[in-house]
This record gives structure tokens, sequence and C-alpha cells, in this order.
């Protein structure tokens, strides 16, 4: 008998079925509270970051696409420490084959909590490194694996993919929004490399020897679409880096 009460004494009872239970989850903020953290990151975007340095407006694509340094300083604003990781690496000197995956977590330096992760990978294999020597651009790979990760984090952490794409070189190249990568660059692209260049402080010449190595045409005129956004996102990951 007192083995029977033992067990009537562990069984979880049933709730009866006229309890009324919630079973739609609540939202963590309120929707005032949600509103003005939306309008505070429009507000920022619009004062305080810079188009063709922030961020880069490219034919084609309804949002601008989210650069490094527009990434770094959403990620001073909102206070987050970036935290670096190398989790796959592949050095085949023999082959000339270099390909490197890197994550980046991003901790609140107020709570000291894990905000968001980012992955980001690039190897010379792609279509912007195929043509380059491997062995010259090995740091390059290594940058633009981190610099991705570290945008794809801060989309995460700030929610402001609403505002950016990832990097434009990362999106399908069949999306229907690509108005022919292959077909010469816009005069809205080319006035913006010039702009950037300018920026940058990048000689002419320098640029222009760049766009040799990189696509093998003397004039920026003769870049395609691709080229030409890729160019721009090259030289300001150069430049941030150097």
């Amino acid at each position: 008998m007192a083995a029977e009460n033992n067990v009537i004494r562990n069984v979880i009872p049933i709730r009866e079925r006229n309890v009324k239970e919630n079973l739609v989850p609540s939202l963590a903020i309120s929707l005032a509270d949600a509103k003005e953290r939306i309008d505070l990151l429009q507000q920022f975007v619009k004062e305080m970051m810079i188009e063709g340095i922030d961020y880069g407006i490219i034919d084609g694509f309804q949002k601008p696409t989210l650069l490094k340094p527009g990434a770094e300083k959403l990620c001073d604003i909102y206070g987050f420490s970036k935290h670096v990781n190398i989790v796959n690496r592949i050095e085949n000197w023999e082959k000339g084959i270099f390909a490197y995956e890197v994550k980046v977590t991003l901790v609140s330096k107020e709570t000291g909590y894990m905000e968001a992760e980012g992955i980001g990978a690039c190897n010379n294999k792609e279509k912007a490194f195929v043509d380059q020597d491997p062995f010259s651009i090995i740091n390059t790979l290594l940058k633009m694996a981190k610099k991705r990760a570290l945008i794809d984090a801060i989309l995460s952490a700030t929610r402001s993919s609403g505002l950016f794409t990832q990097d434009i070189e990362d999106l399908p190249k069949h999306s229907p929004k690509v108005k022919g990568g292959d077909e010469p660059a816009t005069d809205r692209q080319l006035q913006m490399l010039f702009r950037t260049v300018s920026k940058l402080g990048i000689h002419p010449d320098t640029a222009k020897e760049m766009m040799k190595m990189m696509y093998q045409v003397d004039h920026s005129t003769k870049l395609t679409k691709h080229q030409a956004s890729s160019f721009i996102q090259d030289l300001l990951l150069l430049k941030t880096n150097s």
C-alpha cells in the first residue's frame, strides 16, 4: 500500500480541460520599443553612414550592400566586441589551393552575452581570384573571409537585414534583380568607383594598375557590372585592412 501511495504521489497531474492556456508566445519587447529601435537604427544609418564608404548602392539591387567600414561602425555603436576564429582552412601549397572559413562572434560589452555569430568563407577558385597568383593573395582571401563573417554577424545582431544586403558578390547570380553581371558597368557604378578612389586617397594610376592586374582591362569603362561591384569592395577591403 505504501508503494502504491509513493507511485501516486509521483504522478504528474493532468491539467483540467477547462483550464485556458495561452499557447501563443508573447513578445519579448513592446511594439513601441521595437519601433524605437528600428527608428534609431535608420537615423544612425542616415546621419552617420556614408555611401561609397560604409555601404554601396549597386545597380540592379533594391537595397544597398553593407561594407566592412559600415559593419565596424554598427559594431561600435551597438557596443559589441568581436571574437574571430578560423574554423577551417585549406592550404595546399603543391596544388595552389587555398580556402578559409571564419566565424565571428559578437559579444555585448555591457552584458557579456553573445549576441550573434556569423560565418564567412573565401577561396582562390572564386571568379574574382581564379586568374590571380594564388600564392600572392593568401592574406586577401583570409581578410575577405573575415569581412564576410563580420557582416553576416552584424546583420543578424542589429536586425539590419531589412536595410542592407549581404555582400553583392555572395548573392545568387541568377537573381532576376541582377541586370546582367557581364554587361558593361553602368554610369552610376563608374561614378561610385571614381568617388571611392578619391575618398580613399588612392592615386588614379594605382587604381588603374590594380584594374589591369585583376581584370586585364586598361580603362574602367571596360569593366563589367560584376567586376565594377567587386573592384569597389576590394578597394575598400584593402584600404581598411592596410
